[in-house]
């Protein structure tokens, strides 16, 4: 900051308020936005980590100047009513890092954060102010090894209360597993939506090597933070800007990683939503192409036995972006100053078993697959990946609920039968309004013992950490009057992810005769952040965005 220009006198004077002198106002002003909370275990420890970055910026040149942004627990929510939140929030925290960071004119900015919308809340408005730009993402909670019990991660407490309804443990095993399963900080130690996300931010070049799955509470961990510190300083001598990190080609690299370890369908929701801030035109149809060219090289907790550990243990995202080479954008530039290509060169496979090589995948195809049909005309997602080889065909009567209340009510007071399929609707991103996460009835439902013989279908969403045939997404929502709002108890739906199709066995005529006597419900909310959402957000298939004038599709009423 100029310490000449009178008009600036006033903006320095403030400053001196914070305790900044001239000298230290002559630095590049560095905006630390973290999202650090007391209540939210993915995120407690972020204040220390922003000593270790302010101590990298320091050193390098540079002033840092911290601010914070929300950051809910989706796990916390999900337990609770008020879930609806959750998705909101992603838009809300970008709103409040634009307006933070425009306001005050910095010259570079780092974003500490972790977990599921606000790593992606932060990536879209960073993508609006157009700075140098870095990420620290804030690593990975430890797993629990528990005595007598076995190594537990957070996917395991929602299933323990499945298999504690089921009578599979008792009163002290759900206690013990409930008490010690967290027994760090740091973001949940599955390859749910917060590793999946950070994931992605490291493969497409926004945060340093090793960022994403290196433990919370680690000493390599306040090392990245460090070099992050010191990075984001070259990012502003040499005027590299988030724009020309995040490419079309880096977009595109970050979804193939994702797909091949199996990462969240929520991660979806927020690579479009992110294209979307980048002018460039995706739904979720992008990705069907993209998981068909992907193999599926890892698999982690709750979908395998591995968990994120391991996976750092055998080199986690450089490891598997040197598998995933051939498919890669290889000349990509990121935040390091190293291309894809330098990073995955230099990078070593430990364990095969862990990381499979592109010559022998788990599967040819990557995690998620877009399916559609007369339920689901526009599309929906699900985590094949996850869903066990003899549901992957599956045809069943419909049991309709109206809220995610209702079948974790049905699910706890058994009225679900093996063979059901589950329709939870008016969950939508303007039905519910804010597209809650079917999570733990998901959960539940496998905990059970139903995860290979119920199916789950809604217009809302799911943990990223869920497993079974659980589709979401569903496109046109209920609430818009597509097809689900349609379904009736005992028609017969049937489910084909090997051919992309979900279906509704009813007549088109009878269909018909259902839509006439469809009405539309009333906005639960006519105040407050739930009272504007529905009136803004886009469709599921394009990100719910908050989208006033549709800049990317041809049809504005889609919006």
């Amino acid at each position: 900051m100029s310490t000449n220009d009178p008009l600036m006198t006033y903006k320095r004077a403030l400053y001196h308020g914070c305790g900044f002198s001239n000298e230290d106002l002559k630095r590049p002003n560095i905006a630390i936005a973290n999202s650090f909370n007391d209540v939210n275990p993915g995120h407690i420890h972020l204040r220390d980590l922003a000593k270790s970055v302010k101590s990298g910026i320091l050193k390098a040149g540079g002033l840092p100047m911290e601010f914070n942004t929300i950051a809910i627990c989706d796990g916390i929510a999900n337990s609770g009513k008020n879930s609806k939140y959750v998705l909101p929030s992603r838009e809300i925290i970008a709103m409040s890092l634009e307006s933070m960071v425009q306001s005050h004119g910095f010259d570079g900015l780092v974003c500490i954060c972790s977990c599921d919308k606000i790593i992606p809340g932060m990536i879209m408005g960073a993508i609006r102010c157009n700075l140098p730009t870095i990420f620290l993402t804030g690593g990975v909670m430890d797993p629990a090894e528990i005595d007598g019990i076995g190594v537990k991660v957070t996917s395991d407490i929602k299933e323990a209360i499945g298999e504690w309804k089921a009578g599979k443990i008792d009163d002290l095993t759900l206690e013990r597993i409930e008490n010690e399963t967290c027994c760090s900080p740091g973001a949940c130690n599955m390859m749910g939506t917060a590793c999946t996300m950070a994931s992605i931010v490291e493969a497409m070049g926004l945060s340093l090597p090793n960022c994403a799955m290196t433990p919370a509470i680690s000493d390599d961990r306040k090392e990245i933070a460090k070099q992050t510190g010191s990075r984001v300083l070259e990012l502003v001598r040499k005027k590299i800007t988030i724009k020309q990190i995040i490419s079309h080609e880096a977009l595109e690299n970050g979804i193939r990683l994702g797909l091949a370890v199996g990462g969240s369908s929520n991660m979806v929701l927020h690579m479009v939503a992110i294209a979307y801030e980048l002018g460039i035109p995706y739904s979720h149809d992008n990705f069907d192409p993209l998981s068909n060219s992907t193999p599926l090289l890892a698999k982690f907790k709750p979908a395998s036995n591995l968990n994120l550990k391991d996976y750092h243990l055998a080199g986690g995202i450089p490891a598997t972006l040197k598998e995933l080479l051939p498919l890669l954008h290889k000349k990509a530039i990121t935040t390091s100053g190293k291309t894809i290509e330098q990073i995955a060169e230099s990078a070593q496979n430990h364990n095969l078993d862990v990381i499979h090589p592109l010559s022998n995948p788990i599967k040819n195809h990557g995690g998620l697959a877009v399916l559609k049909g007369n339920l689901a005309p526009e599309g929906c997602i699900v985590k094949e990946s996850a869903v066990y080889n003899k549901m992957l065909k599956h045809s069943g009567p419909a049991k309709v609920f109206e809220s995610e209340e209702a079948v974790k009510d049905a699910l706890m007071n058994n009225k679900v039968k093996p063979g059901d399929i589950l329709v939870i609707r008016y969950e939508g991103p303007k039905g519910s309004p804010g597209m809650r996460e079917m999570s733990i009835p998901a959960a539940i439902l496998v905990g059970m013992g139903l995860g290979d013989s119920v199916a789950m279908i809604t217009d809302g969403r799911y943990s990223g950490a869920s497993r079974g045939p659980c589709i979401g997404h569903v496109c046109p929502e209920a609430y818009e009057c597509g097809p689900i709002a349609l379904v009736e108890n005992e028609d017969i739906i049937e489910i084909d992810i090997p051919n992309r199709k979900l279906s509704l066995l009813v007549d088109e005529k009878i269909l018909d005769e259902r839509k006439l006597k469809w009405k539309r419900p009333k906005l639960k909310f006519d105040h407050g952040i739930l009272g504007l959402y529905p009136k803004l957000v886009s469709s599921a298939k394009y990100g719910a965005v908050l989208n006033l004038k549709d800049k990317n599709h041809k049809k504005d009423e889609e919006f």
